[in-house]
């Protein structure tokens, strides 16, 4: 923790400072556990039953990825106690990868929304672990998941959520300005995330002097500037119209192939068909998984 601030500040004495993935060091993996010594008790069992076994408890584990950005190990949520507890989610494993975009899928009530923001560290969970880029959410001060949130984590909603009285590139580089960067790189990194969508023109815009796909191309810069890792998506296409939803979720795409990853929350299939994964939630409870061949096919498939 200490290390970081003294870097950031050497680097703004140099006239050095920057953003983005090109000058930020990916976290190491996790070293490989050693390999474990076969015990010379088999407790009676033959090496053969031993190994079946293993096999089929390996069919049934969650796949480990070790390019996770997000992973999601046996998480639950319950609300209230006893009797009139409720059951958000239950035993969710899921592992996100970078370029890499999943979509949620499910009726309302199903666990999305919950999902996302157990994801996004704005719920604790009750039972299971959050792990972004090798960090441990559980036990993490607050302080330190408001950092992660700010320099990691990207959201995008369906209202938007822009603030009014802030142009389109202060919306962008207010979390810049809230985590310490200085305005001048902060601006820097807000103007390349706009011209990025295509808003190069329309730095000093108001959101109500903008449309709903231009306010939502805003929403995206400011989740992705300054070299964020992990999007979350709520509905981000719920309030636009065909055209310009898709438009929208080509943008979104493109910042996972460039090496996000992401969750898109949606009850649109013709959505769901850019993500490379589908999870489909019930009561809880990942149900289904699907994965996607070429989204592009399936969107000119479907018109």
């Amino acid at each position: 923790m200490s290390g970081e601030p003294r870097r950031r500040r050497s680097r703004r004495a140099e006239g050095e400072e920057d953003l983005g993935p090109r000058y930020r060091r990916s976290p190491n993996p996790d070293p490989a556990p050693e390999e474990a010594t076969e015990p010379s008790n088999t407790g009676g069992f033959t090496t053969e039953a031993i190994d079946a076994a293993a096999r089929a408890a390996s069919r049934h584990a969650p796949e480990v990825r070790t390019d996770a950005v997000l992973r999601l190990v046996a998480v639950s949520r319950q609300y209230g106690e006893g009797a009139t507890a409720v059951s958000a989610l239950r035993g969710i494993d899921l592992d996100v990868a970078r370029g890499e975009l999943v979509a949620v899928m499910g009726a309302s009530g199903s666990g999305k929304s919950t999902l996302l923001s157990i994801a996004g560290g704005l719920t604790e969970t009750t039972s299971g672990q959050v792990v972004i880029e090798g960090e441990h959410l559980q036990g993490m001060p607050q302080k330190r998941i408001a950092q992660l949130r700010r320099r990691s984590l990207g959201f995008v909603f369906q209202d938007f959520n822009l603030i009014p009285t802030l142009t389109a590139i202060e919306n962008v580089t207010l979390p810049l300005e809230l985590d310490g960067f200085s305005r001048r790189v902060a601006r820097r990194a807000g103007r390349e995330a706009l011209d990025s969508v295509g808003l190069d023109a329309k730095h000093d815009a108001f959101p109500d002097d903008l449309s709903g796909g231009q306010q939502q191309r805003v929403a995206i810069a400011r989740a992705v500037v300054g070299g964020r890792r992990l999007i979350l998506a709520d509905e981000p296409t719920g309030a636009l119209d065909s055209v310009t939803g898709e438009a929208v979720m080509r943008m979104l795409r493109s910042r996972i192939d460039e090496g996000a990853a992401g969750i898109l929350v949606t009850h649109e299939a013709r959505h769901a068909a850019w993500a490379d994964r589908i999870v489909f939630l019930r009561d809880g409870r990942i149900i289904d998984e699907s994965r996607r061949q070429s989204a592009e096919s399936l969107l000119a498939g479907a018109r």
